[in-house]
């Protein structure tokens, strides 16, 4: 510190440790009062650092001060202050303190008393306050300094414990710490579907100046828009997740929760939190301003932030945030279900979820049939409008349903992925006559390591009370292809879709006592070190298969 304000510092220290000793005269008037807790504030609070974002944590209903001086030389210096509260509105405000007239020339070394003090404690003028305010926008205040004054900034959180930053800067010519906002930061919303929102904002001067170094980013949530990005990741991890520091939001291979999700695809990085409130997304796009939001819930209300980031100093700028309310899902075609007769239902996960089905009962007891071809599919039935059944298909199911007569029941399917689910749908009154074949427990298909040769492997499957044809095939397979063999099974489909070479034999067998209803086949004439596919088919007196699950089995490479 120069001379000048080397005196005045040693004068308000002086000054208090007067006043804690009591050596005032009581005669000080109110405002002597008053400028002394000023002093006091200003012996309590820490110095800001010029051109540099602190963070300050606030405890409840504690205020904490920071003062700053600018560099003399001028006699008048411009300075900014941006203040960003990343949770509760705080109460912020800024004190100007300035010497006295003639102050510096007062006080020569060796000679400086406290009837010197006192003489500059009776200028009221020099305390006064410029700026404050109440709330939890960023806000940003801009002013002139004189060479001769100190500034006091003061923070209150009245809420709850919280934390802040605070950016201030005494140069304002060479760029800025945050990226700049346009003269319009409103983001637009250009088109609302069932499950997408499409948006467009203009574009930051940042981005035309320092493409490479900036980005958008997006954050959806079903709760409320933030005002800042630091608002919006202490909402976040206050609910029970945990951010990288600063996400963005800079798409780096941080490590994320159970919780979260991480999509990386045409260099957009989506970040998809699961917490109590709902789901919230971060999604950072690089520098396009136009941006369509995928896989929303239909008649949801969702709000939109966008974020200009500098990736380089991880500050950001929040642009006006907005909301939109997805369609209604329209109500899915429905498709009449007649006694007996077998639907087929095809589902796209990605086009179309769901498909309904309606029957209306001629009998009191009804009987529907489900059989899962491939995927992963969800029934709902409602009889009259109330829910009578709800779960995760397996298999081949049964489900019978006592009602009235003319009862109308809604079958409703739902895909549970996003690849292509299929199912088989019949409903009938007269479950003595099954569409499908008596079943056994199980339909796995069993092998024994012990009778494995070089040519030839022993299966063996479960049957049932019922006298049934069973018919097995093999396929010849390389190692690379057996997931894929599994996973795109066709459970429904019958042995009409495999070639004729494929098949080994058919037979019929039965057993009245289950335990003993198991039978074996050992297949011969195969290649050593070889794997092979093995399918067993049931057919029951309607004539339609069920198919096992399909076995895998590797011959022995030396006998």
């Amino acid at each position: 510190l120069k001379m000048s304000w080397f005196w005045f510092y040693l004068s308000l220290h002086l000054l208090m440790a007067t006043s804690l000793c009591h050596s005032i005269k009581a005669t000080t008037t109110s405002s002597q009062q008053s400028f002394k807790t000023d002093l006091f504030n200003f012996y309590h609070s820490l110095t800001l650092a010029d051109g540099k974002e602190t963070t300050i944590h606030l405890l409840k209903d504690i205020p904490k001060r920071y003062y700053f001086i600018l560099e003399e030389g001028r006699v008048l210096a411009p300075f900014s202050i941006t203040v960003t509260p990343c949770d509760v509105p705080i109460e912020w405000s800024i004190l100007v303190y300035k010497s006295p007239p003639g102050f510096p020339g007062k006080a020569t070394a060796g000679d400086h008393d406290t009837q010197e003090v006192s003489k500059s404690q009776k200028a009221p003028s020099m305390v006064s306050t410029i700026f404050n305010y109440k709330g939890n926008s960023v806000e940003t205040y801009m002013g002139m300094s004189s060479h001769s004054a100190l500034y006091l900034l003061e923070f209150l959180s009245t809420e709850r414990d919280t934390h802040i930053t605070v950016y201030l800067t005494t140069d304002t010519t060479s760029g800025h710490l945050y990226p700049e906002l346009p003269m319009d930061p409103r983001i637009d919303v250009i088109g609302v579907g069932h499950t997408t929102v499409t948006l467009t904002w203009k574009h930051s001067p940042s981005v035309l100046q320092h493409r490479e170094s900036i980005q958008y980013c997006l954050l959806v949530n079903e709760k409320h828009n933030y005002k800042s990005l630091c608002a919006a990741e202490t909402a976040i991890r206050s609910s029970g997740m945990k951010l990288p520091p600063t996400l963005a939001l800079s798409l780096s291979p941080y490590l994320l929760e159970p919780q979260q999700v991480m999509i990386l695809s045409n260099s957009e990085l989506s970040i998809i939190n699961k917490v109590s409130s709902g789901e919230v997304r971060q999604v950072c796009m690089g520098t396009k301003n136009t941006y369509t939001v995928p896989s929303l819930s239909p008649s949801t209300q969702y709000y939109f932030d966008v974020f200009i980031v500098n990736l380089l100093t991880n500050a950001s700028a929040a642009y006006t945030g907005t909301f939109a309310r997805t369609l209604e899902e329209p109500e899915p075609k429905v498709t009449e279900l007649k006694d007996g007769k077998v639907i087929h239902v095809v589902l796209d996960g990605k086009k179309q979820k769901f498909y309904s089905l309606q029957y209306q009962a001629r009998h009191k007891k009804i009987h529907f049939t489900f059989q899962l071809c491939r995927g992963q599919i969800r029934v709902h039935i409602t009889r009259n409008g109330k829910t009578v059944a709800s779960e995760n298909l397996s298999g081949l199911r049964y489900l019978s349903l006592k009602g009235k007569l003319l009862d109308t029941y809604l079958v409703q399917l739902r895909s549970t992925e996003e690849s292509t689910s299929s199912v088989k749908v019949q409903a009938s009154p007269h479950f003595h006559k099954p569409l499908f074949p008596l079943l056994p427990e199980s339909l796995k298909i069993k092998s024994f390591s012990k009778l494995r040769t070089c040519r030839s492997v022993t299966i063996a499957w479960l049957g049932t009370q019922e006298e049934s044809k069973y018919c097995v095939y093999r396929k010849r397979i390389e190692e690379d292809q057996i997931w894929r063999e599994l996973q795109s099974a066709d459970r429904c489909s019958g042995p009409e879709s495999r070639h004729k070479s494929e098949k080994v034999l058919c037979k019929y067998f039965y057993d009245l006592n289950l335990q003993r209803a198991v039978t074996t086949e050992t297949i011969k004439g195969l290649e050593a070190g070889t794997f092979y596919l093995f399918d067993v088919y049931l057919f029951g007196p309607s004539g339609i298969p069920v198919r096992y699950h399909s076995k895998v089995v590797k011959t022995r490479k030396k006998c």
